[in-house]
This record gives C-alpha cells, structure tokens and sequence, in this order.
C-alpha cells in the first residue's frame, strides 16, 4: 500500500525508519505543518507539504497514512484527518518488536524497536509504544497515550486516554494512570493516578 507519514520531526524519523525496515508498505510522501520543509527529503522520501493535502493524495492513490508526532492530542487530532479524508490509520511496527498474538491493537498506532507487548493486553488507537518498553499482559492503553522508552507496565495495568508513561518509570500490577496524567521519568507508581495529575518520585507522588 501507498502511505504517507505525518510529521517530519524528531519522531517522525522513528516512524519512517519503522516503516522502511518493516517494508510492508511504500512510502510516497511525508506531510509536516512547517511550510519551511516542504521540498525537503528525510531517508530519500520528500516532504510534501501540510496536513490538508491528504484528500489530494486520496486522488493520487495513496491510501494510507501514520502519525508520526509526539504529542498526545495532536495526534489524535491528525488521526481523524486521516478518516475524514478516507485513507487507512495503518501501524508501524517494528520488526524487532515483539507482540502477542493474543493483543489486541488498534489503529495508528506506533511500535518502535525492543517493545513487548505481551498476551490479552488491549492497545488503543495512535498509541506509541516507544523503544524498549513492555506492555504485560492484560493492560489496557487507551486511545493516544504515550509509553515512553524504557518504561514497564507490570500485568493488569489501566492507562487512560492521552495519559504520558515517562522514560524508564514502572507502574506495579493492577494499578490505574488517568487519562492525561503524566508519570514523570524514573517514577514508580505505586497507586493509582487520578486523570490530569502529574507525579514524579519514587514511590510516584504528585507534584507540588
């Protein structure tokens, strides 16, 4: 399939060096709102221009696309550009992730290299699982939020909508994270985390 990526930053390298290793689908384009770097080429693959082109490219036989931009909402936003102009929401996967069978994953979502997703844990839509962390099993992610290099979910965790994991924390079994609440880098969560709240430490505590 022809797919374009959105996002031509930082993570939207990660994303296109995902899809060109995995090479289950062709690459044709990158869409970024910079107008700066539209013209421009990352791996080969040319920045086309903003967002708004993507019922054009519909035209042009392009079928899919991924978002490939960090923030939360953002990304969600994209995803429903994305279905509104009638191309796939497809996955990158990487082919050095390792994922259940037993998983279930929604769409546009992102899987970088080293993720561990393991069995009946349920992966909502434009969820990015970054380098190195591990889903176990029966976690629920839910639509948006964000898992973080390093970061380990121990079984039966709950994260909600748009929520942050940050690098290398923990979150003990059973345990909830709201919807958008950020766990701070290195934490380790211990109870749950209502939604909007940040914490950092260890044992994770609110910020002051």
């Amino acid at each position: 399939m022809e797919v374009v990526v959105i996002g031509a930053g930082g993570h939207g390298r990660v994303v296109l060096d995902i899809l060109l290793c995995s090479g289950q689908h062709r690459v044709v384009g990158i869409l970024d709102a910079d107008p700066a770097l539209a013209g421009t080429h990352l791996y080969g693959i040319e920045v086309l221009g903003p967002v708004n082109l993507l019922s054009r490219l519909r035209q042009q036989r392009v079928r899919g696309a991924v978002v490939a931009i960090g923030d939360n909402r953002v990304r969600r936003k994209y995803r429903a550009e994305i279905d509104a102009a009638g191309l796939d929401a497809i996955n990158a996967i990487h082919p050095a992730a390792s994922i259940s069978p037993r998983a279930v994953l929604g769409r546009n979502i992102v899987v970088c290299a080293g993720a561990i997703v393991c069995t009946d844990a349920t992966i909502g839509d434009s969820v990015i699982l970054n380098t190195g962390c591990r889903v176990d099993h029966e976690c629920v992610i839910g639509d948006g939020a964000h898992i973080a290099p390093g970061a380990v979910l121990a079984g039966r965790v709950q994260i909600g909508p748009d929520a942050f994991i940050g690098l290398g924390s923990k979150v003990i079994q059973c345990r909830s994270v709201g919807t958008g609440a950020v766990v701070g880098a290195g934490a380790v969560v211990i109870r749950d985390v209502p939604d909007g709240v940040r914490v950092v430490g260890v044992p994770a505590r609110p910020m002051v």
